[in-house]
């Protein structure tokens, strides 16, 4: 039970590791307190300690909170912890009975992750308590990388890499922004998710942020075994890279001239699967736009400046370089495989038609298409009619993309089906699978083609009745045959599909 005379129990957050980013509060209440308490690892070095030095003095009772084990020492560390909650909990209220005022100093945020929140629960209720608020780790790590968390609507996730592989996939994937906390023993697990979901190439590392140790990568380098504890992955704002024209809005045009802009299709993978014609055009440019990860397929040129911006602001992207074009510059729009499927062309050209750009040239130059690049790969599967689709319900609704799958399926027509599936939408696959299912044959085939000229390729052919929508993701394309296409099976090797040019019937 707490005495008139018990002292004061302090929860201090002490920021991301520079003393300098300690609030005023929590300086004054540690040069104050008469018990100042920290947790530190076996070894007895202490990082919320070294931070918080500056303040200490001669006097003072130190309370080391020492862990006394790691996860990888026993199969019960809860249980173990939860022990060593306890006692300190026990020393901390001895002083506190004892009317002594106790400081528990917390990196970071008390209350974010924070290791002070043990002390919190155990102790709050029976002390006067107070907790001073701290930079956060997430804070700290964004400032640093110069790059904003949220901005207008995004929302921002905060994950434990501790948390299922497939669950921390699913999350990455269905937000804007994210921080990864408690990497360490996870980064493998947590690279892997960041890669399935689509976001590695967004995702940054910031290791001891704002410290002189501080470390910040491209995650995609980072080497697993080199991470500590205290680091922290970041997917940071989509629309933060988005470039607006307002960027441009001001730049001097020559007297007389317009620049132009070029749509290109750099085909599905890299530098062998470009046209000489794109080649030319990109070379040609003054400055290239488009997707981040299309951009990085493009060897860098000194004397270009390069834009890149998330997938989802094609219009603002398209605007951007039409503002470009019409300041003077020669620009070069980048799109994967062909710009005019399910690409950046029609954006372009979309935002074109507006009245003030009709001084500003457009073109449009070809590529390879994902259909065409996996259709290679096992033969002719487009050798007669067919039809492209895309099932993604993000820019249609479903029951159109149902519609359109139907009359393709009644009309025996081979599909070519792009952006089936992804982590957010999962059902879409198995939906699409059984509508074909009431008008082909179960033994229709289908390939399924991943990453196709990449390093991640995987091309595989399976009957339609045994489609796993758990083998598709973001960066699979199918191919549905129709009822005349023909696999032919051959011993150690992977079977070959085409799509005969004479229909029965004809003459």
């Amino acid at each position: 039970m707490t005495t008139v005379d018990s002292g004061r129990l302090y929860g201090v957050g002490l920021g991301p590791g520079d003393p300098e980013l300690m609030t005023v509060k929590a300086a004054r209440l540690i040069a104050a307190a008469p018990v100042v308490a920290y947790h530190s690892a076996r070894h007895g070095r202490s990082i919320a300690r070294s931070i918080a030095a500056g303040h200490l003095h001669a006097g003072q009772i130190e309370e080391a909170l020492v862990y006394p084990v790691t996860t990888e020492e026993t199969g019960d560390y809860r249980g173990v912890i939860e022990e060593h909650y306890d006692a300190w909990a026990a020393r901390l209220a001895a002083h506190l009975d004892a009317g002594r005022d106790v400081v528990v100093l917390c990196e970071g945020d008390p209350f974010f992750y924070g290791s002070y929140m043990h002390m919190h629960k155990r102790l709050a209720h029976r002390y006067p308590s107070e907790v001073v608020p701290g930079v956060t780790s997430v804070a700290g790590a964004s400032a640093v990388l110069g790059r904003p968390l949220v901005e207008r609507d995004e929302v921002l996730t905060v994950l434990p890499g501790t948390l299922p592989a497939d669950e921390l996939a699913a999350r990455l994937e269905a937000t804007d922004s994210a921080a990864v906390m408690k990497l360490g023993r996870t980064f493998a697990a947590v690279r892997d998710a960041l890669d399935r979901s689509g976001r590695l190439s967004e995702a940054w590392y910031v290791e001891r942020a704002t410290t002189s140790r501080q470390r910040i990568l491209p995650l995609a380098d980072v080497d697993p075994p080199t991470v500590p504890y205290f680091s922290l992955a970041l997917v940071p704002s989509r629309l933060h890279a988005a470039p607006q024209v307002s960027d441009v809005a001001d730049a001097p045009v020559a007297s007389g001239t317009c620049g132009d802009v070029v749509v290109v299709g750099l085909g599905p993978a890299g530098r062998d699967w470009l046209t000489p014609e794109a080649l030319a055009a990109v070379e040609a440019a003054d400055d290239l736009v488009g997707y981040g990860p299309y951009l990085d397929r493009v060897p860098a040129n000194p004397r270009q400046r390069r834009h890149a911006s998330d997938n989802r602001v094609e219009a603002e992207r398209a605007e951007f370089a039409l503002a470009l074009a019409r300041s003077g510059r020669r620009v070069a729009v980048v799109s994967s495989g062909d710009p005019g499927v399910f690409a950046m062309a029609a954006a372009v050209l979309e935002v074109a038609a507006e009245p003030r750009w009709k001084d500003v040239p457009v073109r449009v130059l070809p590529g390879l298409t994902a259909a065409q690049a996996v259709a290679s790969r096992v033969g002719a599967p487009l050798g007669h009619d067919f039809c492209v689709l895309s099932l993604s319900d993000r820019l249609k609704p479903w029951d159109v993309i149902a519609r359109r799958l139907t009359a393709a399926a009644q009309a025996d027509l081979v599909i070519a089906i792009y952006n089936p599936g992804s982590r957010s939408r999962t059902w879409q696959v198995a939906e699409a699978r059984d509508l074909l299912l009431a008008h082909r044959s179960p033994d229709t085939p289908v390939v399924l083609g991943r990453d196709v000229g990449g390093p991640g390729e995987r091309v595989r052919v399976v009957r339609l009745a045994g489609l796993d929508p758990a083998e598709v993701d973001m960066r699979t394309l199918l191919i549905v045959g129709s009822s005349q296409t023909r696999v032919l099976e051959r011993d150690g090797e992977p079977p070959v599909v085409w799509t005969p040019r004479r229909y029965p019937g004809s003459e």
